[in-house]
C-alpha cells in the first residue's frame, strides 16, 4: 500500500520522428481540451446568483467576523469548505493537500480582485491550533456558531448520517462522515449586497490541486491505481512523511482510522 513503482511498464520507444507525429497528434487533443475548459469557464460565469440574507458571523483569530468582512474590500470570495471537525485530532490529509497550496496564491488572487479563506466547522481554537502546526498563513475561520456549513451541505448532523443518505454534490446519497470537502464563491456588491455565485464539491475541487496538475504531465501519472481504501489514501499531511518521502503505511492507516475514511477521496466523491 506504501509502495511506489520505480519503473513505468512496457513504455513504447521510437524514433525522434515517430515521437514527434505521435506528440502533435496529442497537442491536437490538448487543444480542443483548453477550448472546452474556457468554454465551460465562460458557462460558469453565467450561472444566476442567489442573494444571502442570512447574516453568517464567524469566529476568527481577532474574534467574530461577519461574512461581509471576509472580503476584506474586495468583491470576490472565494471559500473552501476544509474538513476539520469539532474535537478531531487534525484536519483531513486531503484537504490539507490542497491547503498547502494556498499561502502562494493569495497575493495573486488579491491582486484581481478576490480573497481566499478557508472555513471549517471546527471551534477557532482547534483550527489555530492546527493551523500552527502546519505553518500555513492563510486567513481561516470557525463555522461552529452558525449554520454555514450546514447550509453549504459540506456538514451533516448524526441523524442525517443515520438516514443513510445526505445531500452533497446535488444529489443525495452515502457518506462516509460528518464532514465534507467543497469550494464556494460570493461576490459582493458596493451597496453591500452579497450573493452566492458557485460551489463545487468531490471531483470538481481537483482542478484546486496543482500538484497533480503536475503529476499529470508524468509517464507515471497520478499512480494511484492500486490505492486502497481510496486513491488518495497515499496523502499525508507534509509534516507525516518520512524522510526518503514515502508514506508510512502504519500511519497511514492510523489517519484512515481517525477520520473514519471521510476525506477528499477522488473515488468516493465523484
Amino acid at each position: 500500500m506504501n509502495s511506489i513503482a520505480t519503473e513505468v511498464e512496457n513504455p513504447k520507444v521510437v524514433s525522434e520522428a515517430d515521437w514527434l507525429t505521435a506528440r502533435k497528434k496529442l497537442l491536437a487533443k490538448e487543444k480542443e481540451f483548453t477550448r472546452l475548459r474556457d468554454e465551460l469557464s465562460r458557462q460558469r460565469r453565467e450561472l444566476p446568483w442567489e442573494k444571502i440574507r442570512t447574516n453568517y458571523v464567524f469566529d476568527g483569530s481577532s474574534g467574530k467576523e461577519p461574512l461581509a468582512s471576509l472580503f476584506d474590500g474586495r468583491h470576490q470570495l472565494i471559500v473552501y469548505h476544509f474538513m476539520l471537525g469539532p474535537g478531531w485530532p487534525q484536519g483531513c490529509p486531503s484537504c490539507s493537500y490542497i491547503a498547502d497550496h494556498f499561502d502562494g496564491l493569495t497575493i495573486h488572487l488579491a491582486n484581481r480582485d478576490t480573497t481566499l479563506v478557508v472555513v471549517s466547522h471546527a471551534p477557532i481554537a482547534e483550527i489555530e491550533a492546527f493551523k500552527k502546526r502546519m505553518g500555513w498563513k492563510f486567513k481561516w475561520v470557525s463555522s461552529f456558531g452558525n449554520d454555514f456549513n450546514y447550509d453549504y451541505h459540506v456538514s451533516f448532523t448524526k441523524e442525517e448520517i443515520g438516514t443513510g443518505s445526505v445531500y452533497y454534490n446535488y444529489s443525495h446519497g452515502k457518506f462516509p462522515g460528518e464532514e465534507a470537502p467543497g469550494a464556494s464563491v460570493f461576490f459582493k456588491e458596493d451597496d453591500g449586497n452579497i450573493f452566492h455565485t458557485y460551489s463545487t464539491y468531490g471531483r470538481g475541487l481537483d482542478i484546486l490541486l496543482g500538484a497533480y496538475n503536475f503529476l499529470d504531465l508524468t509517464p507515471k501519472g497520478r499512480d494511484e491505481a492500486d490505492m486502497h481504501p481510496h486513491a488518495m489514501a497515499w496523502v499525508r499531511h507534509h509534516d507525516r512523511y518520512s524522510q526518503t518521502y514515502f508514506a508510512d503505511q502504519k500511519d497511514q492507516l492510523a489517519s484512515i482510522k481517525t477520520l473514519s475514511g471521510a476525506c477528499c477521496s477522488g473515488d468516493n466523491h465523484s
